[in-house]
């Protein structure tokens, strides 16, 4: 059983929605700059339990949070540092866009993630942390926990070690002179106001040295994140909500948010749905670290039902890694493709399911897996100005192509040209040599190639025959497959590697082959 439908069917059968009619979904993102591509996997898990779960029957909706109301504690790399570095310790609400036409910094980046979120088929109702708040939804959990803040303290020591001072309290306020957050440290809790002072100069941060009280209600104040996390829960009746396993270790914050719900809160938490990480090139980066790791940057490589595969095709107990610059995004297609033949096998089995699954819920109903040429073909051949990706893709199927499949390769050769243009690696760059290149070849690399012009000069070939005698070639001759396919790719590209050698030839001008092959051997 697919892992969707496992937890699905676990959530139908085993609870109940805190209301008594709808399950609430929730996930949450802090928009502190670019949103890296692993912030997509808890959005691709709660997204799809929750289509499922719609499949079923089972009423649900699903909320996702752009957290505007968090600290700004770093400059991205990206950004101008002189410009936003006296931001820094401000709410992102109050931080100004990097681009005109957007409320604030929390705003314009989540805009683009946003995007991607509908562009991978995934709409959620948003809302924004500083709606919750101003709304006093949070204001009577706020009080609770400002009551109760020695047992938060004593929360925090049990269960993650964390030693809290007396006195310490799980808020903090939006200074009144200077406007920041991350700087100040509250105390004193007298029922309707907290002491507080503009002291802490984490990192870059400049305090201002105020002092004063604040009433801590309709968004002058914010929990720390783990009460916080808790006290969103309680605020929304949220019934479903999963976390990285950064999260969900023992002592970590889950644990911790767990205990406060319970013991601070007196509701039981959510359920939860750990998962692995997204990995881009074996790293858990950030979005400001390395190109191709922004959530945007990943969608952009691929199509929706791609990516959604890339999103949502691995156990969610699994990481996935995909590397913009390696092998992984024609590997990614090659996945795809081979569920797709599955389906048109007339297969039902877990991959047809995930087959259906990575198509967009609005297409599943006319559910298709037309046939389509493989990525790494299809991104050789776009690089061939000789040749037509259709009548190449018409050649390998056998067959003319169906207005879909005709539609799909088109949408493919883009993709593909996109990612040689962008992070493609360079053995899957080539560019046929208008002369011949400077190169050494032995002489049973040249018997090899004579023979072959032998046999071009005697009939057009095809790509199949051109492979067939490739291969006898290696006992006739006898050269050693190595040696045979780097001589041809030498001569024609220049380097020691290249496509399937028979197809490649074929799809050149037979003429052109023929002087270039009697011109290596000369």
């Amino acid at each position: 059983m697919l892992w969707a439908d496992r937890i699905a069917s676990e959530i139908r059968d085993t609870c109940k929605p805190r209301d008594g009619a709808t399950f609430l979904i929730r996930d949450e993102k802090t928009l502190s700059g670019r949103v890296h591509v692993g912030s997509m996997r808890g959005v691709a898990i709660h997204g799809l339990v929750s289509e499922v779960l719609t499949e079923y029957g089972v009423a649900n909706e699903f909320r996702y949070e752009l957290n505007d109301f968090d600290d700004f504690d770093t400059v991205p790399g990206y950004l101008d540092q002189e410009k936003f570095r006296e931001h820094l310790g401000k709410p992102l609400y109050a931080v100004p866009s990097p681009e005109a036409g957007f409320k604030n910094f929390a705003e314009y980046f989540g805009a683009e993630f946003t995007d991607v979120h509908k562009r991978a088929g995934f709409i959620p109702t948003y809302y924004r942390a500083t709606e919750l708040y101003r709304s006093g939804k949070m204001d009577p959990l706020i009080r609770t926990a400002l009551e109760k803040a020695a047992e938060v303290r004593r929360i925090y020591k049990e269960v993650s070690g964390s030693t809290k001072a007396n006195g310490w309290l799980p808020v903090t306020v939006v200074c009144e002179k200077c406007g920041k957050l991350r700087t100040t440290r509250t105390s004193d809790f007298d029922g309707d106001t907290v002491a507080y002072v503009c002291d802490q100069n984490p990192d870059d941060t400049m305090s201002c040295g105020h002092t004063g009280r604040a009433a801590p209600w309709k968004g002058n104040a914010k929990l720390h994140w783990k009460v916080d996390w808790a006290a969103k829960w309680v605020a929304q009746g949220v019934d479903i909500e999963g976390g990285g396993k950064d999260h969900s270790t023992k002592g970590g914050s889950r644990d911790v948010a767990n205990h406060i719900c319970r013991e601070i809160f007196g509701q039981e938490p959510p359920f939860d749905i750990p998962y692995e990480f997204f990995l881009v090139g074996g790293k858990k980066m950030s979005s400001s670290k390395g190109r191709g790791s922004s959530a945007k940057d990943m969608c952009d490589l691929f199509p929706p039902e791609v990516f959604r595969l890339a999103l949502i095709g691995k156990d969610i107990r699994e990481q996935i890694d995909v590397d913009p610059q390696g092998e992984s995004v024609p590997r990614l297609y090659d996945w795809y493709d081979e569920l797709a033949e599955g389906v048109r096998e007339g297969k039902s089995d877990d991959y047809s399911r995930l087959f259906a699954l990575c198509e967009l819920p609005e297409n599943r109903a006319a559910l298709t897996a037309p046939w389509q040429m493989r990525f790494r073909e299809v991104a050789f051949i776009v690089q061939m100005a000789h040749l037509s990706v259709t009548e190449e893709a018409a050649r390998v199927k056998g067959s003319a192509l169906t207005e879909d499949e005709e539609r799909a390769l088109t949408e493919r050769a883009q993709y593909a040209k996109f990612w040689l243009t962008m992070y493609a690696p360079e053995e899957f760059k080539y560019e046929l040599q208008q002369e011949m290149p400077d190169v050494e070849l032995t002489d049973v690399q040249k018997k090899a190639l004579a023979t072959l012009a032998e046999f071009l000069q005697a009939a057009k070939r095809t790509g199949e025959e051109l492979h067939l005698r490739l291969h006898e070639l290696k006992t006739e001759i006898p050269i050693q497959p190595k040696e045979l396919f780097q001589a041809i790719y030498r001569v024609f590209l220049n380097r020691d590697s290249g496509p399937k050698a028979g197809w490649f030839l074929a799809g050149l001008p037979q003429d052109m082959v023929i002087a270039r092959l009697k011109e290596a051997v000369a």
